[in-house]
């Protein structure tokens, strides 16, 4: 399989999140580091630094990190009141 571009599945991740602004950018090393931003607020409530993008080489592996991205940042939010 061809690899996507880093700006394709920069692309990829970040529409991913929406509404919710996720920032994804790339190292000198090639790694990634995705950022995901609370509302209204300049400062991120998750960041992953590291993300090899070697290793998001089909569909399933893209689904598979913003899925475990999702579950790490709800883990972070604070519980809503029921009432």
């Amino acid at each position: 399989m061809e690899m996507l571009s880093t700006l394709e599945l920069r692309d990829i991740i970040e529409k991913s999140f929406l509404p919710v602004r996720c920032r994804c950018t790339q190292a000198a090393d090639h790694s990634l580091t995705v950022q995901l931003f609370n509302r209204g607020s300049p400062h991120h409530d998750l960041q992953v630094t590291g993300i090899r993008a070697e290793q998001l080489d089909s569909s399933r592996a893209i689904a598979s990190l913003v899925s475990k991205l999702r579950c790490e940042l709800l883990d972070k939010q604070p519980l809503r009141d029921a009432s």
